[in-house]
């Protein structure tokens, strides 16, 4: 099941005009309860760190997320990475176009090369690491990047079936064929984590009970129909005016519970203020 290809296909839709995308930024905060999460998450270090922030968004995708934390303050500067070039570029042009070009800027690079000492505040990876197979170097390269104090947030899936893995006969499938991983325990990820050198690891699992059944409903099933035939296009703005009121109740009741398990993981991390 590839995800990518749908991906670029609401991209292209959605990019016609600057307005068309925005609408598309806020479709995907409403769809994806990882939006949910992390925008709580953010909204949280914003009201904490002052007027001035420099942001690392490692894996930056389509940009919904430096759009996002570009609103949080008007002096925050966002840097965006990503290894697609024409995402990078793609997304350059339109910051340029709606006025943010100035503090907002994409380059590409590989995050298990990239590393820029002592300069960021922020550090946001948003399901990046499952791609990644040397993910031990990919976070000491966060960490070396971080001011002391400085804060990385992770979404990711869990080992608890976020990449919805399966097995058919003697080969494992799974709804995101591009994972290099199933996904990570809270104990992995966290000493990861702790062997680059971070502290105050907070890893918890999102996507329970209620967000799984959301996201199978509002992504999973229509993402399945969108790759056995691209006029499921047509019905999806139907399929949604009825299926998006559960998915949002579901949501949100996910956001307000401890989760014993799911099949996402948010994570914090920090660097120390004086490394020992």
């Amino acid at each position: 099941m590839q995800y990518d290809p749908i991906k670029r296909s609401l991209g292209r839709v959605f990019n016609v005009t600057p307005a068309f995308r925005l609408v598309f930024y806020r479709l995907l905060n409403l769809l994806l309860l990882r939006s949910w999460y992390i925008r709580r998450e953010l909204r949280k270090w914003a009201a904490q760190q002052g007027e001035v922030a420099d942001i690392l968004d490692a894996g930056s995708g389509f940009g919904q997320y430096s759009w996002a934390m570009s609103r949080l303050g008007d002096d925050f500067r966002i840097t965006g990475v990503d290894v697609k070039e024409e995402q990078v570029e793609d997304c350059n042009r339109f910051f340029k176009i709606i006025g943010k070009g100035g503090r907002v800027n994409f380059i590409k690079a590989d995050l298990t090369q990239f590393s820029e000492a002592t300069t960021y505040d922020l550090i946001l990876s948003v399901d990046v690491m499952e791609h990644i197979e040397d993910d031990r170097k990919v976070f000491r390269n966060f960490y070396e990047s971080l001011i002391p104090g400085g804060m990385l947030l992770i979404s990711t899936p869990s080992d608890k079936g976020g990449s919805d893995s399966y097995e058919h006969g003697d080969e494992v499938t799974g709804f995101i064929d591009e994972h290099v991983r199933d996904g990570y325990s809270i104990e992995d990820i966290t000493r990861k984590l702790s062997d680059a050198g971070f502290s105050e690891i907070d890893a918890r699992y999102t996507y329970g009970k209620p967000g799984y059944i959301a996201w199978k409903w509002s992504m999973k099933y229509p993402i399945m129909m969108l790759n056995s035939s691209k006029l499921f296009f047509l019905i999806l703005p139907f399929y949604y005016l009825i299926v998006w009121p559960f998915c949002c109740v579901l949501n949100y009741l996910d956001t307000r519970k401890q989760h014993s398990a799911g099949t996402g993981l948010l994570v914090k991390a920090f660097k120390p203020e004086k490394e020992e």
